[in-house]
């Protein structure tokens, strides 16, 4: 319950900022070419409260997802007044209406709506690189994997433990995040790896695993398990009656080895744990800075999440590092750049059907997204998550789908060639077809999201 509590107000303020954004965009381009805009809401549905100024309501409404910009003539549903032909002339006579200005200004207002999604994105991430910039304590700079699990698609494709990733499919020098995008964009396919082993160049090829339905792909789906920090392991608590107590291990030990591979995170440790089925694991610990003779822990199912030993970690250190203002834009540009060329890409692949529409998320896997982000150590996956959300919906609709600010964008092109506006009864009907397609998409999402939820997966054989 406090799961889905958590995912449904970080939802409701993610989507709702983002949504309004983009329909402020709308609505400051049209007030600056005097079209007549009727309503500005936060939130659908039955008007809260507000206050009309000039020809404007700006009002609050019952349902918290988003907002709309409402402009005099906008659709053709309006221009039409269904059949009154009387309203229909008086809208296309009025100066103030959206059709009623030329066609280039139209676009402008159209566009305005995905760049503020775009700055909005920009802004989010200047204001973390500049004020915030969590970054490890003790960095580690290369791409190294810490662990490979035996049986493995990357144990398979000749992956070692203490491998450095120098290349991987198209990208030079990777970090994490880039391993991490490349490998989910390239699912159930093969990828060159190169990688240097002690100063061995060596060229791998890695078959990525095949999408698993209702799991989201992270590169330890592999079996590879990178390595973010240097030095031992901190233990932070030690429960009672668990295989750590037993074995000896004290709140503030430090594990510098378990059967002579020097782990760094637990969880390399749980990964080299499940490989192991349960057998007895020899550790090595350090004690107020005293190395200890090893001892012998006997790892244990303490619950449904696999072999434990029973102790909680010292988290991960951070400090900010606040950037200067010239790198923070120049920063926050290379992550909306690499973000946007991302999710463009991810188009392309569905649209050439080298990825799975199914994979897409709609409100219920950003729920979930959000849920997760809020409940994070740190600062980064929140703001990261909001701008690449951001991200998406400015690019998502400047697609040339009707309805879409695209549709629309395309439409008027369409209208600037052919010199003259297209019937009021095509777009009607045009407009209502894409209606149809586009929510019949968007049941297909939604439908996609909730199997994805864990209380449908555990029905599942």
């Amino acid at each position: 319950m406090h799961e889905f509590l958590v995912s449904a107000v970080a939802f409701i303020v993610l989507i709702g900022v983002m949504v309004v954004v983009h329909e402020f965009g709308h609505f400051a381009v049209a007030k600056y070419f005097k079209v007549r805009v009727e309503s500005f809401s936060v939130g659908f549905g039955p008007r809260l409260f507000g206050i009309k100024y000039g020809d404007t309501d700006y009002k609050v409404c019952l349902l918290p997802l988003g907002g709309f910009v409402k402009m005099t003539g906008e659709t053709p549903d309006v221009i039409t007044g269904e059949g009154d032909t009387a309203l229909a002339g008086n809208v296309a006579e009025d100066p103030g209406a959206f059709t009623s200005h030329p066609r280039w200004q139209r676009m402008l207002i159209g566009l305005a709506g995905p760049v503020s999604n775009f700055i909005l994105a920009f802004v989010l991430m200047l204001f973390y690189f500049n004020w915030i910039n969590e970054v490890p304590k003790y960095d580690v700079k290369t791409t190294t994997i810490e662990w490979v699990v035996p049986g493995s698609p990357a144990a398979q494709a000749g992956l070692q433990a203490g491998d450095v990733i120098r290349h991987f499919e198209n990208v030079d020098n990777p970090d994490w995040d880039q391993v991490n995008q490349r490998a989910a964009l390239n699912q159930n396919q093969t990828v060159p790896v190169t990688v240097d082993r002690g100063g061995q160049i060596l060229s791998l090829s890695l078959h990525m695993p095949a999408p698993v339905k209702g799991q989201d792909f992270d590169v330890t789906d592999v079996g590879t398990i990178p390595q973010f920090v240097p030095g031992p392991i901190g233990v932070k608590q030690v429960m009672p009656g668990t295989p750590a107590a037993q074995a000896g291990l004290r709140d503030g030990d430090a594990i510098q080895s378990v059967d002579g591979h020097p782990f760094h995170t637990v969880q390399a440790l749980l990964a080299y744990m499940q490989a192991g089925q349960g057998k007895p694991i020899s550790i090595v610990v350090v004690r107020n800075g005293v190395v200890l003779p090893p001892i012998v822990a006997h790892p244990a199912k303490v619950d449904a999440s696999g072999w434990k030993l029973g102790f909680a970690p010292v988290p991960i250190p951070f400090r900010n590092l606040r950037l200067p203002l010239n790198e923070a834009i120049a920063k926050s540009e290379a992550f909306c750049a690499d973000n946007s060329f991302l999710i463009v890409e991810v188009l392309g692949r569905i649209f050439t059907h080298k990825v799975s529409v199914s994979q897409l998320s709609g409100p219920v896997g950003i729920a979930r997204m959000a849920g997760e982000a809020a409940e994070t150590q740190g600062w980064l996956p929140k703001f990261g998550l909001a701008s690449a959300i951001s991200l998406n919906l400015g690019i998502l609709n400047l697609m040339p789908f009707p309805i879409l600010d695209g549709g629309l964008i395309f439409l008027l092109l369409i209208e600037s060639v052919l010199r003259h506006d297209i019937s009021i009864m095509v777009k009607e009907r045009i407009f209502q077809a894409a209606f149809v397609v586009l929510m019949a998409f968007f049941a297909f999402v939604i439908f996609n999201d909730v199997t994805r939820l864990p209380i449908f997966m555990h029905l599942k054989p």
